[in-house]
């Protein structure tokens, strides 16, 4: 394993270790309006449960994409 790759793993388990402790701290209320944005499919009926994050999921898949873009970039 080259000492690179062993840097951006401490670096991410950092990353999400913060953004853990920031969602614990805040009770969830940082990020209570994800999950219900405008896109994302929730249907409730009882006895049924349908929850489909299409919008969120895009935002998370763009955000990261942004996020390898850069350290490709800058490494």
């Amino acid at each position: 394993m080259s000492p690179q790759l062993g840097k951006l793993l401490v670096l991410l388990g950092l990353t999400l270790a913060v953004v853990g402790t920031i969602i614990w701290w805040g009770g969830g209320s940082v990020l209570s309006w994800f999950g219900r944005l405008p896109g994302d499919i929730r249907v409730e009926r009882p006895g049924f449960r349908l929850y489909v994050p299409f919008v969120s999921m895009l935002l998370i898949s763009l955000l990261l994409s942004l996020v390898l873009w850069i350290i490709r970039r800058f490494s």
